[in-house]
């Protein structure tokens, strides 16, 4: 089978694609035939020995995958070859197949494409519970999406106005700001050349907003922070811009705000009943088209490296996925 592969840490550029034996379920495992596999920040810091997970060398990055069942190992119940499968697999997904443990593999509804079901766990599940667990958003509130033209950000922007919230966009282009209006954006900031504490001063006649769901980190956070309403919830989402920002703590204190962290990846280990019930409903909104992830780029899966520096780099508007030749279509090659 082919994969990509990170033999040493680096950038992008530092990836291979070579052929490496087919994968074999060992107990509790799952073997995904992949057709397609979402492109996602942190697959940009995990080759770089960056991410909070550190995978052993060689390893295939990928987080997030869409595909068949393959073969299953001793004890796992439920799936069988050939089911229609999506997994949160953390890395090992740009290749044609992945080994996944059972808990990570979720069943796919007929009606939903590989590609959307590729690009729904990391940016949507994530957001679903920030915005549901962590900041309690309720209708009426006012929600500002930092980096809201990316993956991440634009599941921000669709799933708060499904809650009811007035959505505030900032972005850091014209283009990117409309892309985010077409998706539901109520007001936009250019952050590039605005004045965001000013701009949202503006926006809110001076209240300030009732959450912040922030991606990005850097120079942004502080001013978005300054602009809480009392009783705020800043979303910590992760940290794009490559800074990890350290804001005054008297600002908390003065506005009565909270400052949440938000990892997906923990409440799933630590909470995995509300998980599960959370997981569901994100199912359930996805299989109704109430989301539907913003796939803007599909490239084979040789283009990895490339997909990755326009992540990194910030040039991405809405969603880029891999596609294998099983996903396209094609009969890939075994050994």
């Amino acid at each position: 089978m082919k994969a990509v592969l990170c033999k040493r840490h680096g950038g992008p550029e530092t990836l291979v694609i070579e052929e490496v034996p087919s994968l074999r379920a060992q107990a509790g495992e799952v073997v995904i035939a992949v057709h397609a596999a979402a492109v996602n920040f942190p697959d940009t810091l995990i080759i770089e020995n960056k991410y909070q997970f550190k995978p052993a060398l060689p390893f295939s990055p990928g987080g997030e995958v869409a595909g068949t069942v393959k073969a299953v190992g001793d004890g796992v119940t439920g799936f069988a070859p050939g089911d229609r499968v999506i997994s949160a697999c953390g890395w090992g997904g740009f290749a044609d197949e992945v080994a996944v443990p059972q808990r990570k593999v979720v069943h796919l509804a007929d009606g939903v494409t590989m590609e959307a079901g590729a690009s729904l766990l990391i940016t949507y599940g994530t957001t679903h519970y920030a915005l549901t667990e962590r900041a309690r958003l309720q209708s009426g509130e006012t929600l500002l999406v930092l980096g809201a033209a990316g993956g991440t950000g634009l599941s921000a922007v669709e799933i708060g106005k499904l809650m009811g919230a007035r959505v505030i966009a900032a972005a850091s282009s014209a283009d990117k700001l409309a892309f985010a209006r077409r998706h539901g954006a109520d007001a936009t900031i250019d952050y590039s050349k605005e004045d965001l504490r000013e701009r949202l001063k503006a926006l809110t006649d001076g209240r300030g907003v009732d959450a912040v769901y922030d991606p990005v980190g850097g120079a942004y956070t502080e001013p978005a922070l300054r602009s809480m309403a009392w009783g705020g919830r800043y979303l910590v989402i992760g940290f794009t811009a490559g800074e990890i920002p350290r804001p005054p703590l008297n600002l908390p204190l003065l506005k009565g705000c909270s400052i949440v962290g938000v990892f997906y990846g923990g409440f799933s280990e630590h909470e995995p009943q509300r998980y599960q019930t959370l997981l569901d409903e994100l199912m359930q909104w996805l299989a109704q088209g109430r989301v539907r992830p913003a796939i803007t780029s599909r490239r084979p899966l040789e283009e990895a490296a490339a997909a990755l520096e326009d992540v990194a780099a910030r040039r991405v508007i809405g969603k880029i996925v891999l596609t294998t030749a099983l996903g396209r279509g094609q009969t890939p090659v075994s050994r």
